[in-house]
């Protein structure tokens, strides 16, 4: 009882109050007697409140937090807290989070009548991938007079893990049920030309295509026989990520390596979505995981349990091992979006030459990206030399950054350019490009 019992500030008003009069009583002793009666009903009060907070266990609580939470977006926590009191009593809970946060002043204030549950929400936006541990839920109820509080320790330790943004793979997959990809930004492609495999031969209807018509089929049959024709499938579709020091560059609290996951796991989504093959591979001065590409129903779970492990390195990715384990490791055509940062021409340079050995054999796609703090020095206006001189160097970088991309297109291989923000539309956008022109 002593290590829950806590004196509220009214308490100490009033003593206050009764101390006063007791001082001006020396000059007014008039005032004596009601010091005195101030005190005793003061320490009335008090026995009263104390009585009615430790007749019952008059609060219960309890959290409610989904066993996986989505990094880098808004996760719903709730508090549910119901006052078994016979009377309205005002409380602050005090939520122990978790220490990834570093927030040491979370608290917040709830009345409740008697007998009433409420239910309190906060969003938590994690940062990082990872266990994350909530503690204890601490509650202060205060008595009916408001003169004391009683401590409420709830033991609601649960240990929570931080996902890769599954919350974002699954916005665009409602957005795709629903045809309403555009408003994300993913565009409505037109299909050209004929990207399409052997279904079945069939008798002719009109408005049948007669360039698909069968002549052999047809002296067999004696009618008019038609090819059908069936969109593409079973595609092989392969996240690469580099996990070098390289995508340790934070912007906006998240690496690119935390981008990178995000963007590939709504891509791994949709590939699978349009009955494609999803495959994975992570690597950096050796090879860290490789999930062969598959459309089975537990290979979405398999992704996601597998980029939920990955950190970046501090060495640099060793390309060459990259591409013997590619040419090893899968025999088939397949599109490799590889996702990796060059700050320099002259580092894309040196790992051209396996870029060039991979898209020999795959259609190759180099992801990188634009620094977008440089893009704000640019934009800034140079007041003297100094300014004139950072200026013109971060306008060198991101002129090289284009540099690059006619590079890569000079070598035959495909790429994008794109800010981190928008890493997971343009990569999207170029998928489904490349399955609308048939060019996997």
């Amino acid at each position: 009882m002593l290590q829950s019992f806590y004196i509220r500030n009214s308490f100490f008003i009033v003593a206050a109050i009764a101390a006063t009069l007791y001082f001006i009583s020396y000059f007014v002793p008039v005032l004596y007697q009601l010091a005195n009666i101030i005190l005793l009903l003061l320490l009335l009060a008090v026995a009263l409140d104390t009585l009615l907070l430790y007749s019952k266990k008059g609060i219960t609580a309890q959290r409610k937090v989904a066993n996986r939470l989505s990094m880098g977006d808004d996760n719903k926590i709730e508090l549910v807290v119901k006052n078994n009191y016979g009377f309205k009593t005002g409380m602050t809970i005090i939520d122990e989070i978790p220490v990834q946060f570093q927030v040491r002043d979370w608290n917040v204030k709830l009345q409740l009548q008697a007998g009433e549950e409420k239910s309190h929400a906060y969003l938590l936006k994690p940062l990082s991938r990872g266990e994350y541990v909530f503690n204890n839920i601490n509650l202060f109820a205060n008595g009916v007079l408001g003169l004391v509080q009683r401590r409420y320790v709830f033991k609601e330790q649960q240990v929570t893990k931080v996902y890769p943004s599954y919350m974002q793979m699954r916005k665009y997959q409602l957005l795709g049920v629903s045809n309403k990809l555009q408003e994300a930004g993913v565009r409505r492609m037109r299909r050209l030309g004929h990207s399409m495999e052997f279904e079945q031969i069939k008798e002719y209807v009109p408005g049948d295509d007669y360039r698909t018509i069968n002549w052999k089929a047809t002296g067999r049959k004696g009618d008019l026989m038609v090819n059908n024709f069936t969109d593409e499938r079973s595609q092989q579709v392969y996240c690469v990520i580099n996990k070098g020091r390289v995508m340790k560059m934070p912007f906006e609290g998240l690496t690119l390596l935390d981008y990178a996951i995000n963007a590939s796991l709504v891509l791994s989504s949709t590939a699978l979505a349009r009955q494609d093959r999803a495959g994975l591979i992570t690597f950096a001065e050796t090879l860290d995981a490789f999930v062969l590409a598959d459309k089975k129903t537990t290979q979405m779970n398999l992704v996601l349990e597998t980029l939920y492990k990955q950190e970046t390195r501090f060495l640099e990715a060793d390309f060459e091992k990259l591409y013997a384990t590619i040419r090893h490791r899968i025999t088939n055509r397949s599109l490799l979006v590889l996702f990796t940062n060059f700050e320099s021409v002259e580092s894309l340079q040196r790992e051209m030459p396996a870029l060039k050995k991979m898209a020999h054999y795959h259609l190759l796609v180099v992801v990188f990206f634009e620094n977008t703090e440089l893009r704000k020095v640019i934009d800034n206006k140079a007041d003297n030399m100094e300014d004139i001189y950072i200026k013109t160097i971060a306008e060198k970088f991101s002129f090289e950054k284009k540099l690059m991309v006619k590079e890569l297109q000079q070598n035959g291989i495909l790429s994008i350019l794109t800010t981190p923000q928008n890493l997971t539309i343009n990569t999207l956008n170029k998928y489904i490009d490349l399955k609308t022109r048939g060019a996997i």
